[in-house]
């Protein structure tokens, strides 16, 4: 090719934009030229040749320069990003990865989490063309969120495989062949199992693969089963919008961080979701400003350690000061340094709807710094509920499940925050059996529930989980039986305490937001305080509280004053006054 020729190249190329192109065909010239023996013979085409290319270089050298090209280059185009345009692998086509209207039906299991995920998955999907349905049998695929925490939770599993089983195996042949796909903790933790024990799962996706989705469902159509389990360090879906699963529904969870690193000897959450990262605070407060413009009351901030958030997602951020631990507490991994901790979160996502309920769970007792408590006391819209996982009321305990904590640490903290926060409410979660708990650790652990009284209690049988310190380390040496026996006496106890807090409510005015009809009577309406205690009112008309010659029935969404007549465990039996104008709190 003649230089002329590559020059105009490579001015075509500038005009286009890529400078990688362009350095490449300058580059080819230069080399062409000085590829020429100064020594041959030049033939009369050759002369010819060289006349032109005189005459060229000095209208060159007279003519714009290399920078004069740059910087009249256009800009090149800004790629869609994934989320818009993904790129096929080199085994399917783009027609593939779409779902072609196909239904697809999601059952969730286990904590709040799962529930965020499938909002997370179902946002995905939906994207690629897929349909939802909560008609089973009219499904194309079924995907189950799974958990893992307890061996109960992954029976359960089991148990629904064996019963999709026969409708799969029931499906006419002039439908599109049912997929059926585990997601979650449980395909992280099992992968290999159920691949190869239930020959019916057609996808696995762990926690971390949901974008994943449309891919893995395009390869299970061509008859194989596909599989993407691999844990991430910054997966967030920071950028993934969920959709409410329940176009009624008056609250939505919001998760703002995934993983944990607190690595408690008993839990299996660090194996299945990885280690934490934060989602950035910007993602976050547009989500609950997009609730908040839906009409939405509640939301409520997760995380497996939702108050140890710490966004470094900026280089500015990493300036922060490092907040303190709770007093008496330390951590099984290095200090943290920088980043815009749970507290300034919590401030800004308060800011964004005066009305909108705001609540978290599930927070590690080493993560409450007085700053979070006092934003808590002074903001209306922060419930007064706090969920404190003690596991344990041994300190011998404690250590063995490298809690982090001592129980007069724990205790003192509750104190600290009845102070802080007056009227809070309190709940906690404990296990029963752990590995070489004596019958003094068990007595132990009743006598906290009975010093603290908490008004909500999530109480369970220790179940041993692969992979966790405590498989490695410890000794499951607690007969079933043992355990059970532990479990009543503690769920006693526990029930005997809480009747008694609870009851302090009674003829008491609370603030309900309602959340629909009750499922214990037609005629009822069903709601929660402030304190997360479920209230049952009658579905009655009531006077307005802005116009007194208005009479309205209450709709879920609404803010109800009712007068607390008795206290029953799980729930509150109450009197309607009138429709709330006031705000949360």
């Amino acid at each position: 090719m003649h230089p002329f020729q590559c020059v105009l190249r490579a001015r075509r190329c500038l005009r286009r934009g890529p400078l990688a192109s362009v350095s490449w065909l300058l580059l080819r010239t230069c080399r062409a030229h000085s590829s020429v023996p100064s020594s041959a013979c030049p033939s009369p085409q050759r002369q010819q040749e060289d006349g032109v290319w005189k005459d060229f270089s000095s209208r060159l050298a007279t003519g714009p320069t290399f920078q004069d090209f740059l910087r009249s280059a256009s800009v090149p185009p800004e790629q869609p990003s994934s989320s818009e345009v993904e790129d096929p692998p080199p085994y399917l086509t783009v027609d593939e990865l779409l779902g072609r209207q196909r239904r697809v039906y999601l059952e969730t299991y286990g904590c709040q989490m799962n529930v965020n995920d499938t909002e997370i998955a179902w946002s995905i999907l939906q994207k690629s063309g897929y349909r939802r349905t909560s008609n089973l049998q009219e499904a194309d695929v079924i995907l189950l969120v799974t958990c893992s925490i307890r061996e109960k939770a992954e029976q359960t599993i089991w148990n629904r495989l064996h019963q999709l089983k026969s409708l799969k195996s029931k499906r006419l042949r002039s439908r599109v062949p049912l997929r059926i796909g585990i997601l979650g903790c449980m395909a992280e933790r099992l992968k290999e199992e159920i691949l190869n024990r239930e020959k019916m799962v057609d996808i696995l996706a762990g926690p971390d693969a949901y974008r994943d989705l449309p891919r893995l469902l395009a390869v299970a159509e061509s008859g194989q089963q596909a599989a993407n389990v691999l844990l991430s360090l910054d997966e967030t879906y920071a950028d993934v919008m969920p959709v409410q699963t329940s176009p009624s529904a008056t609250s939505a969870f919001v998760s703002i961080m995934r993983g944990c690193d607190n690595m408690c000897s008993y839990c299996i959450v660090p194996f299945t979701r990885g280690r934490e990262r934060s989602r950035p605070v910007a993602s976050i407060l547009e989500e609950v400003r997009k609730l908040s413009e839906q009409g939405l009351k509640e939301v409520t901030l997760l995380g497996q350690n939702v108050n140890s958030f710490r966004d470094n997602s900026e280089v500015q951020f990493n300036n922060a000061v490092s907040t303190n631990l709770s007093r008496g507490f330390s951590t099984n991994y290095k200090a943290k340094q920088g980043g815009l901790r749970f507290a300034h979160l919590l401030d800004q996502v308060s800011r964004i709807d005066p009305e909108m309920r705001i609540r978290f769970t599930s927070p590690h007792p080493k993560d409450f710094p007085d700053e979070v408590l006092q934003l808590i006391r002074e903001r209306d819209n922060i419930c007064k509920q706090i969920h404190l996982p003690a596991q344990s009321g041994s300190s011998r305990v404690l250590e063995a499940m490298r809690r982090g904590y001592s129980r007069e640490a724990y205790v003192e903290l509750i104190h600290h925050i009845r102070e802080s926060i007056p009227g809070v409410s309190l709940s906690s979660d404990f296990i029963a059996g752990f590995c070489g708990e004596t019958e003094e650790d068990h007595l132990q652990t009743v006598s906290l529930l009975r010093e603290v009284q908490y008004n909500i209690g999530f109480l369970f049988a220790y179940s041993m989980r692969q992979k966790t310190r405590a498989y490695h380390r410890l000794k499951d040496d607690i007969p079933e039986e043992v355990k059970l026996r532990r479990l009543e006496e503690l769920i006693t106890v526990f029930r005997e305490e809480a009747t008694k807090a609870n009851k302090s409510f009674v003829g008491c005015t609370q603030l309900v937001l309602v959340e629909g009809p009750s499922k214990r009577s037609a005629a009822d309406l069903c709601g929660r305080n402030d304190g997360n205690l479920k209230v049952i009112f009658a579905d009655v008309e009531m006077e307005d509280a802005t116009d007194s010659g208005l009479r309205v029935r209450a709709q879920p969404g609404d803010y109800v004053l009712v007068k607390v007549c008795h206290c029953h465990l799980p729930l509150f039996s109450s009197r309607p006054l009138c429709p709330s104008a006031r705000t949360c709190g």
